[in-house]
């Protein structure tokens, strides 16, 4: 797979005097320097939700590795500080903010960066990613297509193999299905077939992920779908800080880089830097250390487990938990160092069971660190049914916190 990526974390390469590709086993970049959305078919409401777990209904508010530049998320203690968040450094910014923010500084910064997707213009977008946008760069650098996802994504690959770096939005992950064909057998082998003559600096992105009633189609978690194209890397961003990360990172990458965002997590709100930076695309991030088990997780389950986490501390367990992060390739590093410290893993997805991305997960592990385990990798997925329209029905189908509860407890017995 190193072979078929054009230089694995070339997201860093303007930061970094190493021309080499990079092993995401031994992988150790974090970089700072100093100085996208996607629209759905019909708009959703949610309430704001704070990375700490707060939730606040006012919508109209404005390696040492990840622990060198990756604050928590989810506080594993209480700040105590008296300091009003008003004088805390940084800014303030939901996530559909925090994309936005990230798109619009890499393209100031690079006049190659364009935007292409249905009602990505002056509308803005359904979740309002890109707005502002077309206002400011024009309507060719944010550019509206009709709804033909094969068309515009084979442009924006085109587009990317004369030398521009497109950033292609689906309305909603489902759709790019209808662009599978452009996105395999092109955006992810062109490197190859050409001999090295094409590079692809494309990022697609978009909303997926099980939401509230939005039905089967508009429910789907496309990682297994997309994990098996040679060539191409997969993120999933969970926090204000790390899609901001995430997208400048993608955008900068000489390969084709699918980022996902969960539609449940748009409206999180967190304390970003001031200054630029960005995220290792090849990087887990270690969102709680411990002693007793290793949860592997990733998008809104983080979410779900660091609400089992504070259950699973009170009943004298001691977990560490990991947003993978890097969908493609995993980032075995961390993970490894992580299972040789606990020796039991627990991975907890909203993506399918059969061919998920946990699936690909257990098989690393086992394959690398199988004796460093005193127990059999659990895996919570989602069932294997298309997602109920009915919330109670859609809420049996996705890992809840007393699942990972329960599963950790047979885990560690």
């Amino acid at each position: 797979m190193a072979a078929t990526f054009h230089g694995v974390g070339a997201t860093v390469a303007a930061l970094s005097s190493s021309s080499s590709p990079s092993n995401s086993f031994g992988s150790k970049k974090l970089l700072s320097s100093p100085s996208r959305s996607f629209s759905v078919r019909k708009r959703a409401s949610f309430t704001v939700v704070r990375s700490d777990g707060s939730v606040n209904f006012d919508l109209n508010s404005k390696g040492r590795r990840a622990q060198q530049l990756i604050a928590n998320a989810v506080a594993t203690k209480a700040d105590s500080s008296p300091v009003s968040s008003s004088s805390k450094p940084g800014h303030e910014l939901l996530l559909f903010e925090a994309l936005r923010e990230g798109l619009e500084e890499e393209m100031e910064r690079d006049p190659r960066v364009c935007v292409m997707g249905e009602d990505v213009g002056h509308y803005g977008g359904s979740y309002k990613v890109t707005k502002g946008l077309a206002t400011k760069f024009g309507d060719l650098r944010v550019l509206d297509t009709p709804i033909a996802e094969n068309s515009f994504t084979g442009m924006g690959i085109g587009a990317a193999m004369t030398g521009l770096r497109p950033v292609v939005e689906g309305m909603n992950m489902g759709f790019l299905l209808l662009a599978f064909n452009q996105i395999s057998n092109n955006c992810g082998m062109l490197h190859y077939t050409s001999g090295g003559q094409f590079t692809i600096p494309i990022v697609i992105r978009g909303p997926g992920g099980v939401g509230r009633q939005l039905g089967a189609e508009h429910s789907q978690r496309l990682e297994s779908y997309f994990q098996s194209i040679p060539g191409i890397q997969m993120v999933a961003c969970s926090t204000p800080y790390n899609a901001k990360g995430l997208m400048k990172a993608a955008i900068r990458s000489e390969n084709p880089v699918i980022l996902f965002e969960h539609v449940l997590l748009y409206n999180l709100k967190e304390r970003i830097p001031d200054e630029d930076y960005i995220c290792n695309l090849e990087e887990a991030e270690m969102v709680r250390p411990g002693e007793h088990v290793t949860i592997l997780t990733y998008s809104r389950m983080r979410y779900h487990v660091m609400q089992a986490a504070k259950t699973l501390v009170n009943k004298g367990y001691d977990p560490e938990v990991i947003d993978i992060r890097s969908l493609k390739p995993f980032d075995l590093y961390t993970i490894g160092n992580s299972v040789k410290k606990t020796h039991r893993v627990l991975i907890v997805e909203e993506c399918m069971r059969t061919g998920g991305i946990g699936a690909s997960l257990t098989a690393a592990i086992t394959e690398n660190f199988n004796d460093y385990l005193d127990a059999p990798i659990t895996c919570l997925s989602s069932q294997d049914v298309p997602t109920p329209y009915a919330g109670t029905l859609e809420e049996w189908t996705v890992v809840q916190p007393a699942q990972i509860v329960t599963a950790v407890e047979q885990l560690c017995q």
